[in-house]
């Protein structure tokens, strides 16, 4: 792995004068596995004249900015992108400015690590910028939990998978240092850091304990403070390494800052080198040490007397002091393997929850029936496709679009509703964050909806299962292909319960061929074991399964088929449903129904589309029924003649109805067998493992031949 850092354009990457961003980089340098194949960029006007934290890192780039006329900081990241077009870098980690996001280029995978106030830099103060920034960085991390708060301001989710707080760090030292009666102030020397109330104060202690001194380091040109003392010593701005050996010598810190601090990386610093550290409590300061004494009020006087409290009482100072030691809360070398564990899942997230595990968070978006009170629930292939899902050891959200839409539509505003479920897939998926979305037979989302989740789950898996005809000599394929095609261009895998080969579908797409599944919990039935069966074969159609009741003045296609059967054979007792003003039955009464019967017929409106067949067919196999097949569906690639029979006209099935009522003994031997086959080969578990594999890139549980 290659990574490319850069570095803000005004933080110079040496000794003397390094920055927050300068010393993170540092830092996490030093224990990283890719240090070796890490590249920093940045500016340094004079760079023979400066003292570079690590050569080997760092690469210039060399530009007289002095003389340049338009944006500095464009000018430098397009410098930049030019330098590592050639090197083909997997990851480029940006430091706290969030507009060099717009200009890199846009394949680039990109880290941005935020040390400030998102609302106060350039590129994420409104909340449109900082959508983008989720849209287009792999990973975004903040130096606390307050800078993350803040970058987050006006979301209706506070938190995305992609948002990790990684805070600056430091190594722990191995013994307590030996320490002097020492006060020590690190910081800009001005009123945001507190230092105009710190002078005050400090000026009154060293007055009152000629026996402590006090060391200050940092400096401030533009803002002007007269505070002497004997013994206080100002050493202005020194080196970082040299700042910690100041802090292995002071036995008190004091980091009162008026203005909410990102971090406050002094606290952090002066807690780890064995300091009682006082802290104001503004911004993320009190993330960085845990035994710090936070100031009840901001003011010289507060300071006066907590420095003071810490002098007179030597036992709670040293104890405040071990403990803080002890307890170094931002260990360095964890933060560094949590930053490299960022970077491997980021260049191996296309397989990476493949590789490491075999159990997905999915979300179904399909027509769960709720609105017909589960009366669809034997037939229902999204059930059956979610309970293989949960079976298998996946978690699964259920999305019943069409009840959700009917549920929220507006007296007025018909939209409503459709509003509704595209801002509820959207905001699920937000705080989900699930490997898949398997969508069946939807029509109420909008491509744009598509859009976002692809944007802002740029790893998320997206197929669809269909069961209506898609073959041009079927009903509807206009209609149903129009559907069918609805969101193809955001789907990574189709589903369809015909042969793929024999359609006449655009080849640039994916597609499997997907058979009605069963599920042990709903086709439970052994009709086989009935031993006086009422009726001889048992047949039902309907006009349309959602409003379940046959429509005024429709014929359906099949009627004369089943009235030239009924015909031919007088003898023959026929419990015939959808047909001659007989209501279609569901549910319990189908079963009920079926139970009564010695054989089913499977007819579709269409039966010379190869694999293509009424969903029903699972409902009749495999509850244990005897079921009469056109041989045109070529069912009989999967099946056997001692599992189902298979006719080829309709004298063809008359006589084999005629047989097969007479013959209980082979009648029941085939509808067993009909039953475990379909069970071995189609059942729930299978086919939402197949499913899976498809959509995943795994290897399925079983390999049948219908997977082919």
């Amino acid at each position: 792995m290659k990574i490319a850092i850069l570095l803000p354009f005004k933080d110079t990457y040496t000794k003397d004068k390094a920055g927050s961003a300068s010393i993170w980089v540092k830092d996490f340098i030093k224990k990283s596995k890719f240090r070796d194949r890490i590249s920093v960029y940045g500016y340094i006007k004079d760079l023979f004249k400066v003292n570079l934290i690590n050569k080997k890192h760092y690469i210039n780039i060399n530009y007289n900015f002095d003389y340049f006329i338009g944006s500095k900081n464009k000018k430098y990241v397009q410098i930049f992108n030019k330098l590592i077009k050639k090197k083909k870098f997997d990851i480029v980690e940006l430091h706290n400015r969030p507009n060099y996001i717009n200009y890199l280029d846009k394949d680039l995978k990109k880290i941005l690590i935020f040390h400030n106030n998102p609302l106060k830099l350039s590129g994420s103060v409104k909340l449109e910028e900082r959508k983008k920034i989720l849209e287009n960085c792999e990973k975004i991390l903040f130096v606390s939990n307050w800078v993350k708060e803040r970058f987050f301001e006006g979301f209706k989710t506070k938190n995305n998978e992609k948002c990790e707080v990684v805070y600056p760090s430091i190594n722990k030292l191995k013994k307590f240092p030996k320490k002097e009666n020492l006060i020590i102030f690190v910081g800009k020397l001005n009123k945001s850091k507190g230092y105009n109330l710190f002078g005050t104060a400090i000026i009154k202690i060293l007055n009152e304990f000629n026996n402590w001194k006090c060391i200050v380091i940092g400096d401030e040109p533009r803002e002007s403070y007269n505070f002497k003392h004997k013994n206080l010593k100002l050493l202005g701005w020194i080196n970082h390494d040299k700042t910690l050996k100041f802090y292995e010598k002071s036995k008190i810190a004091v980091s009162p800052s008026t203005w909410d601090e990102p971090f406050g990386r002094t606290s952090m610093e002066a807690g780890s080198r064995g300091c009682a550290t006082i802290i104001s409590n503004r911004g993320g300061i009190t993330e960085t040490n845990l035994n710090s004494i936070i100031l009840e009020k901001l003011n010289e006087t507060e300071i006066y007397k907590k420095i003071k409290f810490l002098i007179r009482n030597n036992e709670k100072r040293k104890k405040i002091q071990i403990e803080s030691f002890n307890n170094v809360v931002h260990d360095l070398e964890i933060n560094t393997k949590k930053i490299d564990l960022i970077r491997s899942e980021i260049t191996q997230i296309s397989n990476f929850n493949i590789i490491k595990k075999r159990n997905f968070k999915i979300i179904h978006v399909s027509n769960f029936g709720q609105r017909q009170a589960n009366r669809l629930y034997n037939i229902s292939i999204a059930k059956k496709i979610s309970n293989g899902l949960v079976r298998n050891g996946h978690d699964v959200i259920n999305i019943s679009d069409r009840d959700v839409v009917r549920l929220n539509r507006g007296l007025k505003n018909i939209s409503k509703g459709l509003d509704y479920i595209n801002n509820l897939l959207i905001e699920t998926i937000d705080n989900y964050k699930p490997d898949g979305l398997i969508i069946g037979h939807v029509n109420n989302l909008n491509q744009k909806t598509f859009e976002i989740i692809k944007k802002r789950n740029k790893h998320i898996k997206i197929a669809q299962w269909f069961e209506d005809n898609l073959s041009e000599n079927g009903p509807d394929p206009y209609t149903n292909k129009k559907n069918f095609s609805k969101y193809i261009d955001y789907l990574d895998h189709n589903f369809v319960t015909s042969n793929p080969k024999n359609l006449n579908l655009d080849k640039k797409f994916n597609y499997s061929y997907l058979p009605i599944p069963v599920d042990e919990n709903i086709e439970y039935l052994k009709c086989y074991q009935n031993k006086n069966p009422i009726k001889d074969i048992f047949f039902t159609m309907s006009h349309g399964v959602n409003k379940g009741v046959l429509r005024k003045n429709k014929i359906d296609v099949r009627e004369p088929f089943v009235k030239k059967l009924i015909e031919n054979n007088p003898n023959i007792i026929f419990d015939i449903y959808g047909y001659k003003n007989k209501q279609p039955i569901w549910s319990q009464d189908f079963y009920e129904a079926i139970y009564k019967s010695k054989m089913a017929l499977n007819l579709s409106r269409i039966n010379n589309v190869k694999y293509y067949t009424s969903n029903r067919i699972a409902s009749l196999v495999g509850n244990g029924i005897l079921t009469f097949v056109d041989e045109n569906t070529k069912l009989n690639d999967f099946f056997t003649s001692n599992e189902v029979v298979f006719y080829n006209s309709l004298k063809d099935l008359s006589e084999k109805i005629n047989f097969f009522k007479e013959n209980k003994f082979k009648r029941n031997l085939i509808a067993k067998n009909g039953k475990d086959k379909y069970f071995r080969i189609f059942n729930n578990k299978i086919i939402s493992d197949y499913i899976c594999s498809r959509l995943f890139g795994k290897k399925p549980i079983k390999n049948l031949s219908w997977m082919k």
